[in-house]
């Protein structure tokens, strides 16, 4: 896919979560009194809410658009044979934020400080991403790739893009399924962040999973942006990182003090634009030697 075909699909996912959350704000009233009258809320406010979580979500995805980039180099995965391997890495991560959310609203129903664990974890993310240094890592050393590797037989090459193929053997994986499985395991650890950074701006569950697939559709054209332009988002990871301690902090003083959902959206929107700003401002200088 094109850079300029993929920004257009981009554009398209986020304009449909505007005009999912202008409808919200219009019908999200009727809405939330039919489907959660325990916690019914205006649209306005769902509308606030769902802007807030999808801005949030967002921002995490990017994140893990890196983790895909990382993980197609070190297993040295040809770029027409990683679509395959996306498209099912992102269908996981719909599938397990939609799991990570029905347990968390479950946790939280059944146990309300729950929320303050939550908070706790996402400032330790979010102090992990600020000040651990970033580097290239090989993730064909995973722990998890070596477990796969004792009970699955591995092809040396890869088949195109296939994830199994026939062998007089039997079955064998080839070393796009390793990559898909790294992915795959990516995906529950930043699920783990993203789910408790959604709680931290609401309860209501149509606000978090409408806000999180809406994340996650534009991810595999944003993907191919991110591929030729990284260096946008250079600067991106701490701008999260500041995200992820502030809803931290926002949880865990939710009790003794709530911090408006509008201020959190405008604080979510301006870290994070002025850390992309900061990252066309000061783009890396060319290696000579490259």
């Amino acid at each position: 896919m094109s850079p300029k075909r993929a920004l257009g699909f981009v554009l398209f996912w986020i304009a449909t979560a505007v005009a999912f959350g202008v409808a919200l704000y219009y019908w999200g009233t009727e809405l939330s009194t039919r489907f959660y009258p325990e916690h019914p809320l205006n649209g306005a406010e769902l509308a606030v809410e769902f802007f807030t979580c999808y801005v949030i979500e967002w921002s995490l995805s990017v994140d893990n658009l890196f983790v895909f980039l990382m993980v197609f180099h070190s297993f040295g995965v040809e770029r027409k044979f990683q679509r395959r391997a996306l498209n099912w890495g992102i269908v996981g991560a719909v599938v397990l934020r939609m799991v990570f959310i029905l347990l968390g609203l479950g946790l939280v129903t059944l146990f309300e400080p729950v929320m303050y664990i939550f908070g706790a974890i996402l400032i330790y993310s979010g102090f992990q991403m600020m000040f651990k240094a970033e580097e290239e890592k090989d993730v064909r050393d995973n722990k998890v790739v070596k477990w796969v590797q004792k009970f699955i037989p591995i092809t040396p090459e890869f088949h195109g893009d296939k994830f199994f193929v026939k062998h007089k053997t039997g079955l064998m994986a080839t070393p796009l399924f390793l990559a898909l499985v790294v992915i795959e395991t990516f995906d529950v650890v930043f699920a783990v962040d993203s789910i408790p950074a959604a709680f931290a701006i609401s309860r209501h569950p149509m606000v978090i999973f409408s806000a999180n697939v809406f994340a996650i559709l534009g991810l595999r054209s944003l993907y191919f942006i991110l591929e030729h332009a990284n260096n946008l988002f250079r600067f991106l990871r701490y701008g999260v990182a500041i995200v992820l301690a502030f809803v931290g902090v926002k949880m865990l003083i939710a009790h003794y003090f709530k911090i408006p959902t509008l201020l959190s959206l405008s604080v979510v929107m301006g870290v994070l634009f002025l850390s992309i700003m900061l990252s066309i401002a000061f783009k890396p200088k060319p290696n000579p030697e490259a």
